[in-house]
């Protein structure tokens, strides 16, 4: 008799060893993927703090935000296809290392100039563990099978929006705005001591293709001539773009513009990263009943609907707090089912170069937020309307690219990886 939740066509015994792997690959590429977040959310409530030491305006400090994402977008390009042609795990551990030696830089950094000088390097080192985790996630799964892990790898993510601004504010008030980079550098060397002895690699040399400029240009050639992989990219390049807009101007409207401590910040910042990881975990299991394509075509209306709602609110002059958090949590939530579900879909058609479609993704993708930072830097004055206003537009967006995208029919049974 076959015990119960028990596949008959998997060896007997070896269930329970699939199930400690597919948690064990969720945790350490959670934690790899974390090194990037971590760097910009225990950062978050220190720009005030930076502002007044370094002597700098608020437009230079958010500089030192927005060059970090142009340099984690941008050079995802680079390492997405060294990937596919050397393995998954070297280019790992240089941008580890990379990043590491970014953080030492930002840590002595004597002005503001310096700081976004490494802030640059800091990046450049931390897209490699944006987009090389998402190419892993493809080696092995596709389908909903690989949302589930891309929903799991996402929730170990969720630590660091959750805890690092309220640890980064904690940081902050005794040792200063300097003491979060030694941190986010031993979370870097932490992150090499994990990909050194728990994650195994993916990309066996059998599967490795040669990346020639012919290559590369016939590959990211056909990725953007690939309309569903250009609209799926940029419905969930939009809702990042909503999220750095709100990185960028949310601690000086929390802290200068509402009077929050950095402490009641990061609690402030923290709920809204509870609806977005909370929701995100539903992904996989709505998408396995309903369909990914139906899923992401319904959460974008209901992100679309609390942002339009959110700027209607404060264009009527409702300047509350507690009507902005509300608002935030009910529209990122529904983000959180958005963002796993057209990565995934994203990469389905491309697994022989995943490692390509995923730098590409995510260069767009974080290109569209760098725009987001620059646009509602220049516009902001201190309240909550431009965030609002770049949000809502966002909002607005992914809804209406959802409808011209998902056309047709869905993906969601799972193929062999």
């Amino acid at each position: 008799m076959i015990p119960p939740g028990v596949d008959p066509r998997v060896p007997f015994g070896k269930t329970d060893d699939m199930h400690k792997s597919f948690f064990r690959s969720a945790l350490v590429l959670g934690l790899l993927s974390a090194a990037g977040p971590f760097a910009i959310d225990m950062y978050i409530p220190a720009l005030p703090a930076i502002a007044e030491d370094l002597s700098a305006s608020t437009a230079a400090t958010q500089m030192t935000l927005m060059v970090f994402f142009v340099a984690f977008g941008v050079c995802q390009i680079v390492y997405g296809p060294v990937s596919d042609m050397i393995g998954r795990k070297p280019p790992l551990y240089f941008g580890l290392s990379v990043f590491v030696l970014g953080s030492i830089g930002c840590a002595l950094a004597p002005d503001i100039g310096w700081l976004i000088a490494f802030r640059t390097v800091q990046g450049i080192g931390a897209a490699s563990v944006m987009v090389i985790p998402r190419a892993i996630i493809r080696d092995m799964h596709t389908g909903t099978e690989a949302t589930r892990l891309m929903a799991l790898v996402m929730l170990v993510i969720s630590v660091s929006p959750i805890l690092a601004p309220l640890a980064g504010a904690a940081l902050i008030a005794p040792f200063g705005w300097r003491a979060v980079f030694v941190v986010v550098m031993i979370a870097a060397i932490a992150g090499l001591l994990l990909l050194a002895l728990f994650q195994p690699e993916t990309r066996p040399p059998a599967d490795r293709v040669r990346v020639s400029l012919t290559s590369l240009a016939d590959g990211f050639g056909r990725l953007l001539r690939h309309g569903r992989f250009l609209g799926l990219t940029f419905i969930g390049g939009l809702g990042f773009a909503s999220f750095f807009a709100f990185l960028a101007t949310s601690s000086f409207v929390y802290i200068d513009h509402f009077g929050l401590t950095a402490i009641e910040y990061g609690l402030a910042f923290s709920v809204n990263a509870v609806g977005f990881f909370g929701t995100s975990q539903m992904a996989g299991w709505l998408a396995s009943r309903f369909g990914m394509m139906r899923v992401v075509t319904l959460a974008t209306l209901g992100y679309a609907a609390f942002t339009v709602l959110l700027f209607a609110a404060t264009l009527a002059g409702f300047d509350s707090l507690a009507v902005l958090i509300v608002l935030l949590f009910c529209a990122f939530a529904f983000l959180g089912l958005v963002i796993p579900t057209t990565m995934v879909l994203a990469l389905e058609e491309h697994g022989p170069i995943a490692g390509m479609a995923s730098a590409l993704g995510g260069t767009l993708q974080m290109v569209a937020g760098a725009v987001a930072i620059v646009i509602v830097s220049f516009f902001f004055d201190g309240t909550t309307m431009p965030m609002a206003t770049a949000i809502g537009l966002c909002g607005i967006g992914t809804y209406l690219l959802a409808r011209l995208t998902l056309r047709g029919g869905d993906v969601t049974a799972d193929a062999p990886a």
